[in-house]
């Protein structure tokens, strides 16, 4: 797919992109309940209504306050409000406990309704989905998941920012009795299945998302074994790297999870690639007093900015738009320096040229479509989520506006696995 040929756009163009990216995805909200309430299908040609935060309406409803709060326009807090009632309704009947795909993402976000627009009801639909995630544990785990995205390290997570500290000690805890020794540290298993071989490295579903879980909780709780095992983990990482000694670059797993023309053996975004890693090393720089930590973010976006991204050199290099796997998940992360380190814009520019170059924009509004090289055709139908979507492109477009202009560089909500911008 390639992009339309536009100039670098100006920060007002950028805003009103993100209008026009907010506008459609109100248009295509369904109704959800007989209440008046709301909820988004994870494409528009899906039938069902997707509750979670990965792809679904938990992840739009903080897009929804980001522009509430942005705009200073109550009818984007009407609709937040409109689609927690729907999303309140999800919490008795989905199967899922998970951060990013079930209760504990929903229950975070309903919170942070509750916290924001004094809306009752969301609360007490976020104690609900807690207290069912509270029960729905063994003893070591919720489902097969073990890392960030589908268990217990972003359980952890989720419970900690909550406040029940004791349900997040408890998430993370086994992550001791099942850490698997290396030459360099520790690692996990991703997944509690025989067949599942490779160990994931990144932050998504491997050893960094753990050691994210790990490191929040064990500081928060006073658990230094907590914050010791994450940085066993975080060693083992470390020792990975192919890219020094100024980049950081760490294979998607090993042994190789995927065949090549599945998943490339180097990532560079938020999930599996360095864009994700330095996110963790902020967080381990925070909670110490060591700057390797600093200097490993910095190798980290060295890399970034010099691997080519967001051309896309090749098929299957660099084919999405969103927040998880793509350009404004880097775009997160350069506005993270700006607003820390005053890192120039320019790069951040870079990106937000290319998300707007790769827009669909008219009556409808503005959405973006991501590639599979291995079909035909190879332009995928765009979807409104945070993972892949609208919802997160939007909320990293509305920061940049903020950023360059010198406003307020931290979120309405904060992403659970993001550490908000450290004040110099």
């Amino acid at each position: 797919m390639t992009p339309n040929k536009v100039e670098t756009p100006t920060v007002d163009e950028v805003e009103a992109l993100a209008v026009d990216g907010l506008r459609w995805l109100l248009a295509g909200a369904r109704d959800a309940g007989e209440d008046g309430g709301i909820g988004w299908p994870v494409r528009p040609s899906d039938d069902e209504l997707e509750p979670m935060l990965y792809n679904g309406t938990a992840g739009i409803i903080p897009v929804l306050l980001e522009a509430w709060r942005h705009f200073d326009d109550d009818s984007y807090a009407d609709a937040a409000l409109r689609a927690v009632r729907g999303l309140a309704e999800s919490v008795e009947r989905v199967e899922d406990d998970s951060l990013y795909f079930g209760r504990t993402g929903t229950a975070l976000v309903l919170r942070a309704v509750h916290d924001d627009l004094r809306d009752a009801a969301a609360g007490a639909a976020s104690d609900r989905a807690l207290e069912l995630v509270r029960a729905r544990f063994d003893g070591t785990r919720w489902s097969e998941w073990f890392d960030l995205m589908g268990g217990n390290a972003g359980i952890g997570l989720g419970a900690l920012i909550a406040g029940a500290e004791d349900l997040a000690v408890r998430a993370v805890e086994p992550y001791a009795r099942t850490a698997e020794e290396t030459a360099a540290g520790v690692h996990w298993a991703w997944v509690d299945r025989p067949d599942a071989v490779a160990r994931m490295h990144h932050m998504s579903h491997g050893t960094l998302g753990v050691v994210y879980g790990l490191a929040a909780v064990g500081h928060a709780t006073g658990r230094t074994d907590l914050v010791d095992l994450a940085l066993a983990g975080a060693a083992d990482v470390v020792a990975r790297d192919e890219a020094g000694p100024d980049g950081f670059l760490v294979p998607h797993s090993d042994p190789w999870d995927r065949p090549r023309d599945v998943v490339e053996r180097y990532n560079y975004g938020w999930c599996h690639g360095p864009t994700g890693d330095a996110q963790v090393f902020r967080l381990l720089r925070d909670l110490t007093a060591d700057p390797t930590w600093s200097a490993l973010a910095d190798r980290c976006w060295h890399t970034v900015t010099h691997s080519g991204l967001p051309e896309r050199l090749r098929p299957g290099f660099w084919d999405n738009n969103g927040r998880c796997c793509g350009t404004a998940g880097v775009l997160a992360l350069a506005c993270d320096r700006i607003a820390e380190q005053g890192d120039s814009p320019e790069f951040a520019q870079l990106l937000v040229t290319d998300i707007a170059a790769r827009a669909t924009r008219d009556a409808e509004g503005a959405r973006w479509s991501n590639v599979e090289h291995r079909a035909d055709p190879s332009a995928l139908e765009p979807e409104t989520g945070w993972a892949m979507g609208n919802a997160g492109i939007v909320r990293e477009l509305l920061r940049f506006v903020r950023v360059v202009r010198g406003g307020e560089p931290d979120y309405a909500f904060t992403w659970p696995d993001q550490p908000t911008v450290r004040r110099r």
